[in-house]
């Protein structure tokens, strides 16, 4: 079969899409990624076929000034969403359904229809243009549910509801984020117009219109489900980033901690700094992964301390005792589906919510970015004598592992193209 896959270059948010390219063409599928020309080598590295945006924001460098976002400018969180809003969500969605609708026509013109497009949840106007050709399309969540929900918190540090004042908190919740969300509406309303599409109530209706809404993590992770009925918990794809080469730990078998700040800028050099400082004064062996965004230069390494820009969290996390990461979805999936628990320094965007989340869990304690070094060092030195962390983080990451291993990914993603096939 034959998929579009719509993605953009968003740190962390990056892998779980190539992952999925990844697992396609191992099936023996075609897969064809528009996405932006930073992702090129990583998407031809997982066998599909790389193609820029012709019209849409995208990256065309690693250099900050060509972030699309620059969201670490933002003073506030709401800043930074709706910046993100702005110029990724629906600000260009005219652009990206448009580039989505030009590649449908021309594959069906050429005699080579694709049977699905895949898009990155958040590129509402790739998932219109499918809409607007009426192909199968699938929306790819690579993180918690994030839509508007009755029947969830509004936010990831609130706890789930339990009796009827919860369930009061969690539908006003909904009202708000839709009300803050919905102020965005307009310009994705006039790119579904263009295309004879009707109008949405809400901007988040765009993901009610995709055959399924993947979600990429644990069901038991995110608890509770929404009440949406296209929804499939699918369990998270464990994709890495590209690494530089092989990786020598320090020597011994003091417990590993293992670093790991986000992959995209948020002027994490100074917290880099502050951790390694912490770790060096510990019995510990430790890794710091820089990310492309700092020179590893930046941050000073130590006798027990490994400072390089990149390295497989998957097969550190294997041997880690503990990790420190800033809570992006990411890392905080792939430690708990390797059974380690985390301390938990949010940086902004979506991570305090997960920190909360895997704190709720019992797999992590949350620190302030602006702890001192000493903080941050008592903080790793009681979680490496907590073995209560280490217990929580095993018996969530069976669950993680089960679902990845379930199938369940796989079975959405060619049942709904094989559908479309079947009708003709």
């Amino acid at each position: 079969m034959r998929y579009l896959l719509a993605i953009w270059d968003g740190g962390g948010a990056t892998p779980p899409n190539l992952g999925i390219a990844r697992l396609l063409v191992s099936r023996g599928h075609e897969v064809v990624v528009y996405g932006d020309p930073t992702l090129a080598a990583d998407v031809v590295a997982t066998g599909a076929i790389h193609r820029p945006w012709p019209t849409a924001p995208q990256r065309v460098s690693t250099a900050l000034e060509d972030d699309v976002l620059k969201d670490w400018e933002c003073r506030t969180p709401i800043g930074a969403g709706l910046r993100l809003r702005d110029r990724l969500i629906v600000g260009p969605s005219g652009r990206f359904a448009a580039d989505v609708v030009g590649a449908l026509d021309a594959a069906r013109d050429d005699g080579e229809p694709f049977d699905a497009v895949l898009a990155d949840g958040i590129l509402l106007g790739a998932l219109a243009g499918a809409e607007a050709r009426g192909i199968p399309f699938l929306a790819l969540v690579g993180s918690v549910y994030l839509a508007p929900s009755r029947v969830r918190p509004p936010a990831g540090r609130i706890a789930p509801a339990r009796g009827q004042l919860g369930r009061a908190r969690d539908r006003a919740g909904f009202a708000m984020m839709n009300l803050v969300s919905d102020s965005g509406l307009r310009p994705l309303n006039e790119t579904r117009a263009a295309y004879g599409l009707e109008p949405l109530r809400h901007l988040w209706e765009q993901w009610d219109r995709a055959d399924r809404v993947l979600v990429l993590t644990g069901s038991a992770f995110d608890d509770p489900p929404p009440d949406a009925p296209n929804v499939r918990y699918v369990g998270p794809v464990l994709e890495d980033l590209s690494a530089e080469g092989a990786l020598t730990l320090s020597p011994g078998d003091d417990p590993l901690v293992v670093v790991g700040l986000s992959s995209s800028y948020m002027e994490q050099a100074d917290l880099l700094r502050r951790i390694a400082e912490a770790l060096a004064s510990l019995p510990v062996r430790a890794v710091i992964t820089t990310g492309p965004a700092i020179d590893p230069a930046e941050v000073p390494a130590a006798p027990n301390v490994v400072v390089v820009r990149s390295a497989a969290h998957n097969e550190l996390f294997a041997k880690a005792d503990l990790v420190v990461t800033h809570a992006g979805h990411g890392t905080v999936i792939k430690a708990i589906a390797a059974g380690v628990p985390m301390l938990c320094i949010p940086l902004g965007r979506d991570q305090p919510d997960n920190a909360a989340r895997a704190a709720r869990h019992g797999v992590a304690t949350v620190v302030s970015p602006r702890s001192h070094a000493t903080a941050i060092a008592r903080a790793v030195e009681r979680m490496l004598g907590a073995p209560a962390y280490r217990q929580a983080s095993a018996a969530l990451g069976e669950q993680v592992r089960a679902e990845v291993a379930s199938g369940a990914l796989v079975a959405e993603l060619e049942g709904v193209a094989a559908a479309r096939r079947a009708r003709g």
